[in-house]
């Protein structure tokens, strides 16, 4: 069971292994690194809070871009099941090369049309 320790802003969930669900690799997770260093894909468990592990939609996080601030690269995410975008930073283990991919190809965000009622 993982136990988190409270922040002002977001959650520090223990290291807990687990398997990605998008290529099978196997990682360990924690604060820094809740995506797959391999594939950089990730599941949508956190709701309000980085950290929180409280979302009910559990789908995948698709990596559709990336991109540099400061001396850290952040890596935009999008849940292929709820649609929700989220801005993760990298992790030293992280796959160099997908991440430079993903800054010259980034993924286009379809935008939804809203409906008037």
């Amino acid at each position: 069971m993982t136990q988190n320790i409270s922040r002002k802003n977001f959650f520090v969930p223990q290291k807990a292994k687990y398997i990605c669900e998008n290529c099978g690799a196997k990682v360990i997770g924690g604060r820094y690194n809740n995506h797959c260093p391999k594939c950089l894909w990730s599941k949508h468990v956190d709701d309000l809070l980085p950290g929180d592990r409280s979302s009910k939609c559990k789908g995948l996080m698709q990596p559709i871009d990336t991109f540099q601030k400061g001396k850290k690269w952040r890596i935009v995410q999008k849940c292929t099941k709820c649609q929700k975008l989220f801005t993760v930073d990298s992790a030293e283990n992280d796959n160099f090369d997908e991440i430079i991919r993903l800054s010259q190809n980034p993924i286009p965000i379809q935008k939804t049309k809203r409906r008037n009622h």
